[in-house]
């Protein structure tokens, strides 16, 4: 048999050289992605993990700014965002167009609905870039966000082709024009990365910008090559952080008393500008504040308006208001005699003439109260000679005047007390030349109030976590110093309320029917400089600075409206007074100031109840002269509203929460304070309308409360309850 002989075949050898060695780095390669889990540099977990991971932003809300009893007086609320497809790719059937087929029509009907030129919307519509390729999508910037649902509905209606909406969250201020100085707005802005974020740009919302925004979270998860969720994949959720929540001490309804007669006033007179600032001189808790001309923060709308908080941020001449701290140094230093003489009408300071404000005629030699009720500027000048002039000045920084008073907002101004000349230090007695703020007003009249305890202003109440409750920071009320006694300031308070009562006073227009107010008028010359100052009843800067009840104050105020076009022979002080008389009056009857009770205001002490009687604490604590509301069937205290212990004063409510179904009582004449106060301890739904005081209920008084059927506390408006008392006289009385 013959062998077969064997032949080398160089083809399969080469072939098995090329494919041998292509499977030893094929191997060797998965040996090493196995080993190390790198290529090229770079980890392959890190590679997939941005391939198929995904993130989803969970946005979070900006915090809410309220008022002292919780009402919201910004939030955020939910809107719109405008978004237009133009590319006509989006479109698979010609019959449903998806994107915008007339780019024409579209912006003429757009432009009625969003705050944008028509031809600019058709720039948009028709954009293309340097490539001459349209966009899948277009925007509108701010004209195309926070859209109203109202008019999103408006504008689907159109049924414009490609025209579509996105959920978006939009900064709201419920109340319109309320205390839009103070308050500011915020506005979303465009991020690098084209998200938004909402940023305050004036105010609070600017100056708490930090503490309201909040940290937005985000979903992770994993997902296959065409984007479905894995099922065995983890999603990890960070929560988004919500802003912190800001309390102030405004309230609503007293700031709402106030708007309104601010807007009533300077539709009636036009004036150039006023402001006026509500205070507790007790702690010295800022409960209003307001200027015009305003903004509508939701608009940013207002006709030739500053973007100073001018009470806070802009210093004026006070005029004749300054005469209280003169008085009160002069009182203080003991050199105050109301019964001795001097001689009005003109005062010389070397070459220059003091004069009173009846062109320098006085009313010849009278006593220095009547001097003082007259508001003449002479007799502040003799003063300043008995006080010393250096003396004179250390009490004015005492007041707080000259420096800032440190309350919780930016950029105030420290205004200047003019003393190198000797007539500056003569003007300065009855606020001429020398310049304050009207917020060290505020803080100086609260020494006079508060038995000579001078209390810092301030806004911010609390700032709170809302994931947790937690009170973040809390502020008390300071005490910035004692300028003068008690005594004095007692001697002053009954001077001013006689400016109002006596013969000559100059503040008759500020009498109340139902209490007694102490307070002295301004009327400054305006500086036009270079030594110049504007003349003529139109001219002048008007103010108030009083306080009521005179013998407790509650409130203090300051008005100010500048150069008001008065009718005929009328005074300056009667457009101040149609501010400060509504708010006063409205205001001290919303805080349950009675009038009966004015003269002689005792306090008394409560305790902590929890777990006592609550029949037996209703009879002590009205023994005591306060006002008991059983919440529940009775029995045993769970909660009480204040807490104890602490002082009240008397005629105040204190609830008392038991076990068992509430027992409605009757709300007639309470404050929205204490029906809010009664609400939150009785977990009920009361609905609440209207400001001011309870006139009816939808639910009798007494009725048992078993069920979550809503109830309609109807309140009076600050209107009503103002021209109730002046156009509905006594009987056999008329009004003119």
């Amino acid at each position: 048999m013959k062998k077969k002989r064997f032949r080398f075949q160089w083809g399969a050898f080469l072939l098995l050289i090329f494919y041998g060695g292509l499977f030893f780095l094929l191997f060797s390669r998965m040996f090493m992605l196995q080993a190390t889990g790198e290529v090229e540099g770079q980890e392959l977990a890190a590679r997939a993990a941005a391939k198929y991971s995904k993130e989803s932003a969970i946005t979070a809300s900006r915090g809410k700014i309220y008022d002292t009893n919780g009402q919201v007086i910004a939030e955020d609320t939910l809107s719109y965002r405008l978004i237009a497809v133009v590319n006509e790719k989006a479109t698979t059937d010609a019959k449903k167009p998806r994107h915008v087929v007339n780019a024409e029509k579209t912006a003429k009907i757009l432009a009625d609905y969003i705050p944008m030129d028509e031809d600019k919307i058709y720039k948009q519509l028709t954009r293309v870039n340097d490539k001459g390729e349209k966009p899948y999508q277009v925007e509108f910037g701010s004209a195309g966000r926070g859209i109203s649902h109202e008019t999103m509905t408006k504008i689907k209606a159109e049924k414009l082709p490609g025209v579509l909406f996105v959920n978006d969250l939009k900064r709201y201020y419920p109340n319109g024009i309320f205390a839009s100085h103070l308050i500011g707005f915020a506005l979303k802005e465009e991020n690098k990365d084209g998200t938004f974020t909402t940023k305050g740009k004036m105010g609070l919302e600017l100056t708490y910008n930090k503490e309201l925004t909040g940290k937005d979270g985000k979903v992770e998860y994993e997902t296959d090559a065409f984007s479905y969720l894995l099922p065995n994949s983890e999603k990890m959720v960070t929560p988004a952080k919500d802003g912190d929540d800001i309390y102030l001490t405004l309230d609503k309804t007293i700031q709402s008393f106030l708007e309104e007669s601010m807007t009533e006033v300077e539709k009636e007179y036009n004036p150039e500008s006023m402001t006026a600032i509500v205070a507790d001189p007790k702690t010295g808790r800022i409960l209003a504040m307001s200027q015009r001309p305003t903004f509508n923060p939701d608009t940013r709308e207002g006709d030739n308006m500053k973007w100073l908080n001018e009470a806070i941020e802009e210093t004026i001449e006070p005029g004749s208001t300054m005469k209280t701290f003169t008085l009160a140094s002069a009182i203080d230093t003991g050199v105050w005699n109301p019964n001795a003489w001097y001689m009005s009408g003109q005062y010389r300071v070397l070459d220059q003439v003091i004069k009173d404000h009846n062109n320098g005629r006085g009313w010849g030699p009278i006593t220095y109260l009547e001097g003082f009720q007259r508001s003449s500027n002479t007799a502040m000048a003799h003063l300043l000679k008995l006080i010393g002039e250096d003396v004179f000045f250390d009490y004015l920084e005492r007041f707080g005047f000259g420096k800032k008073t440190g309350i919780d907002l930016p950029n105030e101004a420290t205004g200047t007390l003019l003393s190198k000349y000797p007539v500056e230090r003569v003007t300065t007695t009855f606020g001429q030349g020398s310049t304050v703020t009207p917020i060290q007003l505020i803080q100086a009249l609260s020494a006079i109030a508060n038995e000579g305890k001078m209390m810092q202003p301030y806004v911010i109440d609390r700032i709170v976590d809302p994931s947790t409750g937690k009170t973040i920071k809390k502020h008390e009320p300071v005490v910035k110093g004692q300028p003068v006694s008690a005594d004095t300031a007692k001697q002053v308070k009954e001077i001013l309320a006689s400016t109002l009562t006596a013969k000559d006073g100059t503040a008759k227009d500020f009498i109340l029917n139902d209490y007694e107010v102490a307070g002295k008028t301004g009327t400054a010359q305006i500086p036009l400089g270079n030594g110049r100052y504007s003349w003529g009843s139109n001219e002048f800067l008007y103010s108030f600075l009083g306080m009521a009840p005179a013998d407790n104050p509650q409130l203090i105020m300051y008005v100010s409206v500048k150069r008001p076009k008065l009718k005929g022979n009328e005074l300056g002080s009667v457009p101040v007074s149609k501010i400060f008389n509504p708010v006063m009056l409205n205001s001290l009857k919303y805080l349950n100031v009675n009038p009966e009770d004015v003269k002689h205001v005792d306090d008394t002490s409560i305790q902590d109840y929890t777990g006592q009687s609550a029949e037996a604490i209703q009879v002590e604590l009205a023994n005591d002269g306060l006002k008991p509301v059983i919440v529940g069937s009775g029995g045993k205290i769970i909660d009480q509203y204040p807490k104890g212990p602490q002082k009240l004063v008397k005629g105040n409510f204190v609830f008392l929460k038991t076990e068992g179904d509430v027992t409605l009582p009757d709300f007639t004449n309470w404050s929205l304070r204490n029906v809010l106060a009664f609400k939150s301890m009785a977990n009920l739904e009361i609905e609440v309308v209207g400001e001011g005081f309870v006139a009816s209920q939808s639910v009798s008084a007494g009725t048992v409360i078993s069920d979550s059927s809503p109830i309609v506390v109807k309140l009076k408006t600050p209107a009503e309850s103002f021209k109730q008392d002046v156009e509905t006289p006594p009987e056999g009385e008329t009004t003119e």
